[in-house]
């Protein structure tokens, strides 16, 4: 049978305008650049840059489409900016607030779903931040672009349906914003991993789709016609010929008892439930077995592909699913089954099927032993007919002779890959065994589904045609590069905004996951500078941290001054949200606002503890305008730069925010805090290498002369009228919910409980008492209530008049005491040995109180001669670390920090800001 698949091109034929060259058509446009590419991939320096993939010069030129798409580092991204995007003008007036997203929506999408990734924010949940913060034409960056999703949701901005844009207008018009301006964005996109940017450029690039569908369809029946006896099966009539769906594979173990072998799926799988049992009798001497006492099995067998024998599990065929015309049944394998494995087992494997050995990694040596499923290179993942159908699909799909419809087939086929492999578990009680590996991790279960290429990929090429007919794209929208983060070929200055998904900690290990796809396509990650923490690869926390700061900075450096960058945040561990927020701050950033989707309540929350890092965070931080760094620069460290600081701060943060749902309350902003303003602007000063001018007691005195507080929120006059607005229309003011983990969040609470009610210690107590537990940090010492009292709260001893703060509080909720002086009696009686917060001046005497007793405890901790503080006080920490900081003692932070629990500095970002500076201005200093 003839080709079908080189029967047909689908290249554009008129002009295309490509970086304001013109060319005749767009395969002229391709070869053109493809081969500058080829000539640049001849430069041994292009290639010697960090972070370039693993590969072939053939290999890359394959998987490129530039100078849209390149497979290796862009070196059309700075000329893409040049000629698409508005130069930074700092007279063109911009102000945004804050914008929280829900992450979670639009994953049925069928866009969302055209490819799986490991990790990916939906494109519908991108969206109303691109709208937010850009306008139509503006340039859009995401460094850690995975698939691709953030240039998804630029595009759709201008070719969104007319009911998606109703619904959105009307979701802004009910929460009182403006209505989006629409209109598609430009956007650039980085990954360090080839198979990720693959994904992105078939996403975000122009093609036929028409003349997909045909070409799909056209490899599906040209794989008929070749290899179709091998997915054939003869019914239970004995005549009719049946089409195999899928074939159950059990491995085989043996008995410890008796040796004997056992059938893991006829011996352990009950046939009623369709579950394992938890315990089956041996068939040989009936012992009673679990599946932790089998003994796996193998098979020796010589493999010329690699020239040595190997050691395989022993599997064998259990169950044959199968369709005759609409019926769909099964069977256990007959002869003529056992038969065809064995002929094609015969078979020289394809020439494309990857032979390629597996490098040591996490994924495969600790996480999950590859070499106990007896898999050590990429073919080992394929079983015979497997690697046959696997290897012809994609030799089909690459032999296309229209450039980007071979990269749409590609997009599909590759889809097929973990599908056909033995990572493919059966589940019985799933209707549907296509792709049911399980995710974020290379396991090879004990029952294994060999599905036939038709039906793993014959319902998803119905499916990406339909999503892609409803998806429109333009060309020269994009632009997509592969290669660090940390090193963007970009102008300073030139994005209007960033959305990115930066890999958490040790959540996913993208480069060793990708492995086997990139094997396919001849061209590997470099995981050298990725961002993880890999014990493998001998990368901690710290130095997750740094790679991460590196790339911040790198965003910070293109970025625009004044725009906003959207951080998803998906990650449990306190430790790795500190190393985040050290890294976003120590680039320059400043965060104005952390919210957390409630996904029970469906609402937002923002966040005010670092215990509470158990949902995707969203955090919204901003690079500050270039008048504030001119000021600085000229006027240096001084007390008028802090009130800069805060002035700029404050214009940055969201003015109103509100509960969803039927009745409505005003939420209590968090980085309004007075503390939290403070945090932000000494880190901002640290960050630049300065000493913060002013004292924490100097500046929670002064910020209410200077600007106005409402509900404890700092706002600027202006502000105050939008917030005093709100709050007529919605009186419910809901606090934000505090944890008590150390002693700075236990005085915080005790702040607020007494700015509504001053007590008596034994009315506190109990009130108290229960706070403390869960949230507690391992190995802080939070004092005792009595003494968080008396160092930073006032108690009224019945003498003189009855303090203004106890006065109204009394006054207001006991009828008797209603208009009474504060000298009378009876007022006085109700009032003594009740706790209150003292007035701003009062407070600063008592913190200069406070901070020299901390001091004083520092002490013993710097002549403690021990290896390690197993206890410590963080405010003790803090301050002392402080003091060490305005000093220039950098030596002392660096030795008490080596005395610490790793979990106390790397749990709080305070210390870890002062101990990372110490080190560096140390090694500065060398």
């Amino acid at each position: 049978m003839k080709n079908l698949l080189h029967g047909q091109k689908t290249g554009s034929t008129g002009p295309v305008e490509c970086l304001g060259q013109t060319f005749p058509s767009d395969e002229a446009r391709r070869e053109h650049f493809l081969k500058l590419l080829a000539e640049k991939l001849k430069d041994p320096a292009f290639r010697k840059q960090e972070g370039f993939p693993q590969g072939t010069d053939e290999a890359i030129l394959a998987m490129s489409d530039p100078p849209y798409y390149t497979a290796c580092p862009n070196p059309w991204l700075a000329d893409f900016v040049k000629h698409y995007s508005r130069p930074y003008d700092p007279a063109q007036p911009y102000r945004r607030e804050p914008l929280a997203i829900d992450v979670s929506v639009g994953k049925t999408d069928p866009i969302y779903k055209a490819h799986s990734y490991h990790t990916k924010v939906p494109h519908l949940a991108i969206v109303p931040s691109i709208l937010h913060y850009t306008e139509p034409g503006d340039l859009v960056l995401d460094g850690f672009a995975g698939s691709g999703m953030t240039g998804v949701a630029a595009q759709w901005c201008g070719c969104a349906p007319a009911s998606y844009r109703l619904e959105l207008e009307q979701a802004w018009k009910k929460q009182g914003r403006p209505a989006p301006r629409w209109g598609a964005r430009r956007v650039i996109l980085n990954d360090l991993s080839p198979a990720a940017t693959f994904i992105a450029a078939n996403y975000n690039l122009p093609f036929d789709v028409e003349a997909f569908a045909r070409a799909g369809r056209q490899l599906l029946d040209e794989l008929e016609h070749e290899i179709g006896w091998m997915y054939e099966t003869l019914h239970t009539d004995g005549k009719t010929k049946g089409r195999i769906e899928y074939t159950v594979w059990s491995q085989v173990f043996t008995c410890p008892e008796c040796a004997g072998e056992v059938n893991f799926i006829e011996e352990a799988l009950d046939e009623d439930s369709k579950r394992v049992k938890n315990e089956f009798p041996c068939p040989h001497c009936g012992a009673g077995l679990t599946k932790s006492r089998l003994e796996r099995l193998y098979t020796t067998k010589f493999d010329p592909y690699i020239g040595t024998t190997i050691q395989v599990p022993k599997r064998v065929p259990t169950l044959v699913v199968y369709s005759v015309g609409t019926s769909r049944c099964e069977k256990k394998p007959g002869p003529d089954d056992l038969s065809l494995v064995e002929r094609i087992e015969a078979m020289p494997l394809p020439p494309a099927v990857p032979t390629t050995a597996i490098p040591p990694m996490h994924m495969t040596h600790e996480r999950a032993r590859m070499d106990y499923a007896g898999i050590t290179h990429i073919h080992h993942f394929f079983l015979p007919r497997a690697a046959q159908a696997m290897g012809r699909l994609w030799q089909k799909a690459k032999a296309h002779p229209d450039a980007r419809i071979r990269a749409f087939l590609l997009f599909m086929v590759e889809q097929a890959v973990w599908g056909l492999s033995v990572l493919n578990r059966y589940g019985p009680t799933h209707f549907s065994q296509v792709n049911r590996m399980l995710t974020g991790v290379y396991y090879v279960a004990s029952q294994h589904a060999e599905c036939s290429p038709w039906y793993n990929l014959g319902g998803k090429l119905d499916r990406l045609v339909k999503a892609f007919r409803a998806y429109k794209v333009s060309a020269g929208h994009t632009a997509i590069s592969t290669g660090t983060a940390a090193r963007l070929p970009l102008p300073d200055d030139a994005v209007d905004y960033i959305f990115t998904d930066p890999p958490f900690g040790e959540n996913i290990y993208y480069a060793d996951l990708n492995f086997l796809v990139e094997s396919w396509h001849g061209v590997t990650t470099d995981a050298q500078p990725e961002a993880i923490i890999d014990r493998f690869k001998h990368k901690a926390l710290p130095d997750y941290q740094h790679l991460m700061q590196r790339c911040f900075a790198e965003y910070y450096r293109v970025l625009k001054p004044g725009r906003w960058m959207t951080v998803v945040f998906s990650n449990s561990k306190a430790a790795v949200w500190n190393a985040i927020q050290v890294a976003l701050q120590q680039a320059g950033f400043v965060v104005a606002e952390v919210t957390a989707l409630d996904k029970q309540q469906g609402s937002y929350r923002q966040v005010t503890s670092t215990t509470a890092v158990k949902q995707d965070l969203v955090i919204s931080a901003y690079k500050p305008n270039g008048g504030l760094e001119d000021r600085f620069h000229r006027t240096g460290a001084t007390v008028e730069s802090a009130w800069d600081f805060v002035q700029t701060h404050l214009k940055q943060l969201p003015v109103v925010k509100v509960t969803s749902g039927f009745q409505q309350e005003l939420l209590n902003i968090v980085e309004r805090d007075p503390r939290r303003i403070y945090d932000r602007m000494a880190s901002w000063f640290i960050r630049h290498g300065a000493m913060v001018p002013i004292s924490t007691p100097e500046f929670l005195a002064e910020l209410p002369v200077r600007f106005r507080v409402m509900n404890g929120m700092v706002f600027l006059p202006e502000q105050l009228v939008e917030y005093e607005k709100a709050r007529s229309r919605i009186p419910q003011v809901k606090q934000a919910e505090l944890f008590i983990s150390d002693e700075r969040s236990a005085i915080d609470w005790l702040t607020n409980f007494l700015l509504k009610r001053p007590s008596t210690r034994s009315e506190i107590h109990p009130e108290y008492i229960p706070q403390i537990g869960a949230a507690k940090r391992k190995g802080e010492i939070i004092p005792e209530l009595d003494q968080l009292l008396e160092d930073n709260f006032l108690k009224y001893d019945g003498t003189g008049d009855v303090p203004s703060q106890i006065h109204s509080y009394l006054s207001s909720n006991f009828k008797e005491l209603r208009g009474l002086e504060k000298s009378d009696p009876r007022l006085k009686a109700k009032a003594k040995d009740r706790w209150y917060v003292p007035d701003p001046n009062k407070a600063q005497d008592l913190e200069k109180k406070r901070e020299k007793a901390l001091l004083k405890e520092f002490e013993t901790y710097k002549a403690f001669t021990g290896r390690k503080l197993k206890e410590s006080r963080l405010e003790v920490l803090r301050a002392g670390f402080r003091a060490a900081w305005a000093a220039k003692d950098y030596q002392t932070i660096i030795r008490i920090a080596h005395k610490l629990p790793e979990e106390t500095l790397q749990e709080d970002e305070k210390l870890l800001t002062l101990y990372d500076l110490a080190l560096t201005r140390t090694e500065d200093a060398s």
